[in-house]
């Protein structure tokens, strides 16, 4: 691999941009990430991609955080992934410190508001645009196109656990292989579609990259002390159910629990958060999601907001510190919720990429893709009913109309998404005086 072509310092730019402007989502981050990365700089090819997201999918975590992280360790090795992954998340994280302290000390900002007004509509259209991206390059054949939508009735209607779709797609893959291997016909529309990448579908396998069972072992194990060791730093510097000891504690189980994203594990969050803890209400719950959905990053970087409130309302550093307070329970939280990740990628990767001309492997993971594009299509459904009904009865018509011209700015007019974001925002406020 020709890693030499992708300069550190260039992949350091790249992802820092990534944490500012990464909106939407994970659908939303994919398809930015695929934009970039396999269309426009070329670095790695969209089979290896796809191979990448496939396994990023299968595990607990956010799949956006993953996936680049996996590209950033392939590229430069664990400095690559490490740094990837701190880049992707750093800036959501203080930015959404940023506004938590506001919401903490201003409490009801009816500008914030006006302005998310305008930003969730946007949100819905970025998303939608990423399944469509998506769903092109992956359906290629009419299984996998019954597979995706199965995964959408699955999620969106019947409400199934995420990793019982996602095995369910794994198992139809393999039952129906002839009909779900599209590796040719991917090779081939890439390599006409596109120049060669750099790390491309016949580039060997790297050194660092190459798997073996000590190389994993001992990568498990380092991550497992790691944890354990801050753990028990904050249980001995503070108390053994002080309350960043128990946050330490429950994102860590979160993060291992939370197949399919932010929103399936939303539930569990609040009943600890809200019910167990006590660490905030309901009413600042739905407030942390709705922010949430407004910064960069994956949107389980909620556990950021949770930390942050929690920290303040139980002031364990007394009334005079209570931004110090809230800034480590929002640290804390970010900490043990993103650790697993790196701890997954690391050690899993190159048993990834050891499995990558598998061809029994192809249609299984081929089939994972397909239901990918069904799980975000219900990730649309999801947020269109959120931002459409102001109610039960009543239709939102200002959210719909704000929606169909941000679909007709990001599909006709190819809109980036930090400019239609800001236009978003910009309307959200206008209309918000005029109302």
């Amino acid at each position: 691999m020709h890693t030499h072509e992708i300069t550190l310092k260039a992949a350091f730019l790249y992802w820092l941009k990534l944490g500012f402007i990464s909106f939407g989502g994970p659908a939303g981050q994919i398809a930015l990430m695929h934009t970039e990365l396999v269309e426009k700089r070329r670095w790695i090819s969209e089979a290896r991609f796809l191979h990448a997201l496939n396994y990023c999918m299968l595990l607990p975590g956010p799949e956006a955080t993953q996936l680049a992280i996996y590209i950033g360790w392939l590229m430069h090795k664990n400095r690559g992934g490490i740094m990837a992954g701190l880049l992707f998340v750093l800036p959501g994280l203080l930015i959404l410190m940023l506004l938590s302290w506001i919401y903490m000390v201003f409490g009801d900002n009816t500008v914030l508001k006006a302005m998310m007004s305008g930003i969730k509509p946007a949100v819905v259209a970025i998303v939608l645009a990423a399944a469509w991206r998506i769903a092109q390059r992956t359906l290629k054949t009419r299984v996998l196109v019954v597979v995706a939508l199965a995964a959408f009735v699955a999620i969106a209607w019947l409400h199934l656990p995420f990793p019982l779709v996602i095995i369910a797609a794994a198992c139809t893959g393999l039952v129906f292989r002839k009909y779900c291997n599209t590796k040719e016909s991917v090779h081939h529309q890439t390599t006409h579609q596109h120049l060669p990448a750099i790390i491309d579908d016949d580039t060997p396998t790297p050194e660092h990259a190459r798997f073996s069972w000590l190389k994993l072992i001992f990568t498990l194990s380092m991550g497992a002390m790691f944890a354990v060791s801050v753990w028990l730093l904050l249980a001995c510097s503070f108390s053994l159910h002080h309350p960043l000891a128990d946050m330490a504690s429950f994102f860590s189980k979160a993060a291992i629990l939370s197949f399919g994203g932010a929103y399936a594990v939303l539930p569990y969050m609040v009943q600890a958060a809200v019910e167990q803890y006590h660490w905030l209400s309901t009413a600042q719950m739905m407030d942390g999601l709705a922010l949430g959905e407004t910064t960069p990053g994956p949107l389980i970087m909620i556990v950021a907001f949770v930390g942050f409130i929690g920290g303040w309302n139980q002031a364990f550093l007394g009334g005079g510190h209570l931004l110090l307070a809230a800034s480590l329970g929002a640290s804390v939280a970010c900490f043990f919720t993103f650790l697993p990740s790196f701890i997954f990628i690391l050690a899993g990767g190159p048993l990834v990429e050891s499995g990558r001309n598998n061809l029994h492997l192809n249609a299984p993971l081929n089939a994972i893709s397909a239901a990918v594009v069904g799980v975000i299509i219900s990730l649309v459904w999801l947020f269109a009913c959120h931002v459409f009904f102001k109610d039960v009865a009543s239709l939102n018509i200002q959210a719909i109309v704000l929606t169909a011209l941000a679909s007709v700015a990001v599909f006709k007019f190819k809109l980036s998404t930090v400019r239609l974001l800001a236009a978003s925002a910009s309307a959200g406020y206008l209309l918000s005086l005029l109302s």
